[in-house]
C-alpha cells in the first residue's frame, strides 16, 4: 500500500480526490493511505441531524457521504484515508473498522497510553483519570447472542481521542480516522461530538503526552499498512 503524506490539505478538495480515486480505481489499482491535516472544519455524516449542530460559529460545516454524525477536523489532528480494495483484501467492514481501531490502539501504545474501544461506539477512547491503565472497562465490546441489539454506549469517566467514520463504494473505502494529537479542543463544545451530548474530547496534549504531529502521523500510517494489509498476510 502506497503512502501519501499530503501535509496540509484543505478537507473539501481531499473529499473529492478520494471519490474521483475510488470511481477511477480498477481491480488492479494499488491501495493507497493518505495523511493529512485539515483546517477548520465540521463535517455531517450522510445521517447526521443538524440538531447536533450547537452553534458552529465560523467554523464552516461540510456534508459528506461517510457514515456517522458530526465531527471537527482541525490543525494538530491526524487524519488518515485508507483507499482499500476490501474485496481483494479479503475482509468485511466490520473487521476493517477493528483494524483501524487497532492500529490507533498500537500507535498510542507506542506512547505508553491505553486506548479502547466501547460497545456501540466506533472510535478510541481513553480514562481520564488514567490514560496509561491496561485495566479493561467494563463499557468495552464483548460477545452477545445473535440478534440482540448493540448497548447504549456509557462514556462515563472516557475521552474521546480518535473518530472513525468510513464510506465503501463497490467494495473499496474511503474517508478514515482522525487522531487528536495536539488541538485548541473549544470546536468540540459546538457540536454533540458523533452524535452524543456531553461526550468529552480529549487530544494526547490533554493527557500529558507532548508528541510531534509528524512522529503520531508516521507511526499510524505505519501500524494501519502493517493491519490493512490483505488476510493472512498481516
Amino acid at each position: 500500500m502506497y503512502t501519501r503524506f499530503l501535509g496540509q490539505a484543505d478537507y473539501a478538495p481531499t473529499l473529492q480526490a478520494m471519490q474521483q480515486f475510488t470511481a477511477q480505481r480498477s481491480p488492479q489499482t494499488p491501495d493507497e493511505l493518505w495523511m493529512c491535516e485539515h483546517a477548520a472544519t465540521f463535517t455531517q455524516g450522510i445521517a447526521g441531524l443538524p440538531s447536533h449542530l450547537l452553534h458552529t460559529g465560523d467554523i464552516p460545516v461540510v456534508q459528506t457521504n461517510r457514515g456517522g454524525q458530526v465531527t471537527y477536523h482541525g490543525p494538530g489532528q491526524v487524519v488518515a484515508y485508507p483507499l482499500i480494495d476490501l474485496h481483494r483484501a479479503g475482509y468485511f467492514v466490520k473487521e476493517y473498522v477493528f483494524r483501524i481501531e487497532e492500529a490507533v490502539i498500537r500507535t498510542l501504545a507506542t506512547l505508553g497510553v491505553t486506548g479502547h474501544r466501547v460497545a456501540g461506539a466506533p472510535g478510541i477512547y481513553v480514562r481520564l483519570d488514567d490514560p496509561f491503565s491496561h485495566a479493561m472497562l467494563a463499557q468495552r465490546p464483548m460477545q452477545r447472542s445473535d440478534g440482540s441489539p448493540a448497548p447504549e454506549p456509557v462514556f462515563e469517566g472516557l475521552g474521546k481521542i480518535a473518530a472513525l467514520g468510513i464510506k465503501i463504494s463497490r467494495h473499496c473505502s474511503y474517508h478514515g480516522v482522525a487522531l487528536n494529537v495536539k488541538m485548541d479542543l473549544e470546536p468540540y463544545h459546538r457540536i454533540n461530538p458523533c452524535g452524543y451530548a456531553g461526550l468529552q474530547t480529549v487530544d494526547l496534549s490533554t493527557i500529558g503526552i507532548n508528541a510531534d504531529w509528524e512522529d503520531v502521523a508516521k507511526t499510524l500510517a505505519q501500524e494501519l499498512s502493517a493491519r490493512l494489509a490483505p488476510a493472512g498476510s498481516a
